[in-house]
């Protein structure tokens, strides 16, 4: 399961490496601003979802998707956020 995230960020950075032009994630990568919007846009979506019971999966895995490319547009590794929850474990 966790394979899929995993794949993810992997993409992300293989995109960062090596752009493949028309490619979204590439897009979100090169533009912060657009970058951050679509986290923010994906979060309110998960939120109005999960209030109306409807399309909450779908919802859930954009703001993963999305919120994955921003930490890696912004240089915050993953391996880092995971070690902070460890950290934070009791």
């Amino acid at each position: 399961m966790l394979k899929i995230l995993e794949d993810l960020v992997t993409l992300a950075r293989e995109r960062k490496k090596n752009p493949v032009e028309g490619s979204y994630t590439n897009k979100l990568l090169e533009d912060e601003t657009l970058s951050k919007e679509k986290v923010l846009e994906e979060i309110d979506e998960l939120i109005e979802s999960v209030e109306k019971n409807t399309n909450k999966i779908h919802e859930a895995a954009d703001v993963f998707y999305h919120l994955i490319i921003y930490l890696e547009k912004s240089g915050i590794m993953i391996e880092e956020v995971m070690n902070e929850l460890k950290q934070r474990k009791k």
